[in-house]
């Protein structure tokens, strides 16, 4: 017989373990869940901007299901613990920040003992939340490969440049301006 996981424990199986940060980051995605009323993204119908680039990033990953892969997660790195949530249908966003205070425990906390206490804190407790306006970006866009004509490797035609009507990759563009 199979049992599911819960949302903890697959956001600490991808991330590889429970720490503190994960543990903030699951609560921004539970926040988010509460004021937007869905489940984990499947097709883009959920965006998150993100302001950091820690541990808590995976667990919004995994529990929001914002990748940057899927074009639904945009990094955002000002060193702040702070997650803006959106969805697609009617533009409803939250902005989910961190308390500065927040993570202050009893001296002598363990690692677990803080993790249990991110964990179990109403959410209120940890975060400021509010509603805001975010500007959705448009849903991914694939675009066709090109070659380099210098490298020879393959790059997204949008990030190709041409020169002397030959296409250049943004590896190569520098060295070839210089002139090869």
């Amino acid at each position: 017989m199979c049992i599911e996981k819960s949302p903890w424990e697959k956001a600490v199986e991808f991330h590889g373990h429970a720490c503190p940060g994960l543990a903030i980051g699951y609560k921004a995605a539970e926040a988010a869940l509460s004021v937007l009323g869905y489940a984990r993204d499947i097709d883009e119908e959920i965006v998150t901007v993100v302001e950091n680039d820690s541990c808590a990033i995976d667990a919004i990953q995994s529990i929001l299901g914002c990748t940057a892969g899927k074009g639904n997660l945009i990094f955002r790195n000002h060193g702040k613990q702070v997650y803006t949530v959106g969805r697609r249908k009617d533009g409803k966003a939250v902005r989910i920040s961190l308390r500065f205070n927040a993570m202050s425990g009893a001296s002598g906390e363990s690692k677990e003992d803080v993790i249990e206490r991110i964990i179990h804190a109403d959410i209120k407790e940890l975060f400021e939340t509010s509603e805001v306006n975010l500007d959705l970006p448009g849903r991914a866009v694939i675009f066709k490969t090109v070659q380099c004509s210098q490298c020879g490797e393959g790059v997204m035609e949008s990030k190709a440049r041409v020169s002397e009507g030959r296409i250049v990759c943004p590896d190569c563009i520098e060295e070839y301006s210089r002139g090869w």
